[in-house]
């Protein structure tokens, strides 16, 4: 029954997703991580915020422009007020401001926030770096499911071939039951470990479909298998993982980020000029209170001319508070740096780790198959029992599992390694 159920849930989420007449993709790689660059949320979210900040910049270039202001009220005035003022009044006026010199603030506000552009971009790489690691891993991991699916298949057949061949033996009297009992046991933790790794597959393929933007699909297919790609014997690479880093970039730009904002407190203690004229026009019941008419227009010019002078060493303060902060980001930029080059070792190091199980498996796997070959033939000859050729079949299963994680580990390593290096892309 819970077989039942489980089968029915997944061929209703495969209709739910995927219509009837649809014809099934097939991802390589590199559409994968193409399709995860266009159309994940992260990136998506990422590429908003460069927009932003794109738009924060281009306000800010505008502060050098005159601001216009206009309003427009009426008044009805009652007793006794009706006495001083119209009872009814309109009045209109327009107000222009221009900034002459702010001290340069206008300017640092425009380079901070095209600062802020370039680290929101910045940022943005960062996650392209991480989420190219990420579908490297949820592929790959699709290719360990669908081999461990294969194998543990294989390794059933030839359980059922060894249950068939003991049960033969036991019904004439040849061996004991009990080597039978073993296998059947066996064969009922392959149909889980089978079950298992369909269960797997899909969430595996559940996974890889969110990043690339297609969530909730499972009805797909992908192009590498285990056995479709070369292992590369790579060179340690002389590389300035440093540079190329966006992680570092990142902090070079709030570093020099850091340095605009001290100016722009220093220019916060610089004289500031600006000009504002104002125009206005009232209409009420002798407004005019030169002449009694009912209309009175006028304007107004002001120069504004302001000189810090002393503020008690609270701008000192701002400065020293800021330089403070641009040191701490110094350091923190070090120890970037430190870590990045402990992380281009530690990837390396796995790297070649990798390679070496790869090698070990494909020994064990010739290893693993004479000694099937071996067990299999004595068995025959009958000097060894169905215990022994059970063992041998094993030990078959547990190389070929070790060379499929080995080969799958090496790909994800690769993708760290180049993650590393600043060179994945």
């Amino acid at each position: 029954m819970h077989t039942f159920c489980r089968v029915l849930f997944i061929m209703v989420l495969i209709g739910k997703v995927f219509p009837n007449n649809a014809q099934t993709p097939t991802y390589a790689l590199e559409q994968c991580r193409q399709m995860a660059l266009t159309q994940n949320k992260k990136i998506k979210a990422a590429q908003f915020q460069i927009e932003a900040t794109r738009v924060a910049r281009d306000a800010s270039k505008l502060n050098d422009k005159p601001n216009i202001d206009a309003s427009v009220m009426a008044i009805h005035a009652g007793k006794p007020l009706n006495q001083l003022l119209p009872s009814v009044l309109g009045s209109g006026s327009v107000m222009v401001a221009q900034p002459i010199y702010t001290g340069g603030q206008i300017k640092l506000g425009v380079e901070a926030n095209t600062k802020a552009l370039e680290i929101s971009q910045g940022q943005k790489a960062i996650t392209e770096a991480e989420l190219l690691v990420s579908v490297e891993s949820a592929y790959w991991q699709i290719v360990q499911v669908k081999e461990k699916i294969v194998l543990a298949q294989k390794y059933k057949e030839m359980l059922l071939q060894l249950q068939k061949e003991l049960k033969n033996a036991v019904d004439a009297g040849l061996t004991y039951k009990n080597d039978l009992l073993r296998v059947e046991v066996n064969l009922n933790e392959a149909d889980l470990n089978i079950t298992k790794a369909q269960d797997g597959l899909i969430l595996a393929k559940l996974n890889l479909a969110q990043i690339i933007g297609q969530s909730n699909q499972i009805d797909f297919h992908i192009a590498d298998e285990v056995n479709t790609f070369n292992v590369e014997l790579l060179s340690p690479k002389v590389t300035n993982a440093e540079e190329l880093r966006p992680e570092i970039q990142v902090l070079n730009k709030v570093m020099e980020l850091e340095h605009i904002k001290t100016s722009l407190i220093k220019a916060e203690h610089k004289p500031q000029l600006s000009f504002v004229f104002s125009g206005f026009a009232s209409v009420g019941n002798k407004i005019n209170f030169s002449n009694g008419d009912s209309f009175l227009g006028s304007y107004l010019g002001l120069l504004n001319f302001s000189v810090p002078i002393y503020d008690w060493g609270k701008n000192a303060q701002k400065v020293k508070e800021q330089e403070l902060k641009i040191q701490a980001k110094k350091w923190e930029l070090e120890e970037s740096k430190e870590l990045i080059n402990l992380q281009v070792q530690s990837a390396w190091i796995q790297l070649n780790q990798t390679l070496k199980k790869i090698d070990l498996s494909n020994l064990s796997i010739k290893q693993s198959e004479e000694n099937l070959r071996l067990a299999n033939d004595r068995y025959k000859a009958g000097t060894i029992t169905g215990k022994d050729v059970l063992e041998a079949q094993v030990i078959w299963q547990q190389a070929y599992t070790s060379h499929i994680d080995a080969k799958v580990e090496y790909k994800v390593s690769l993708a760290n390694y180049k993650r590393a290096i600043g060179e994945i892309k």
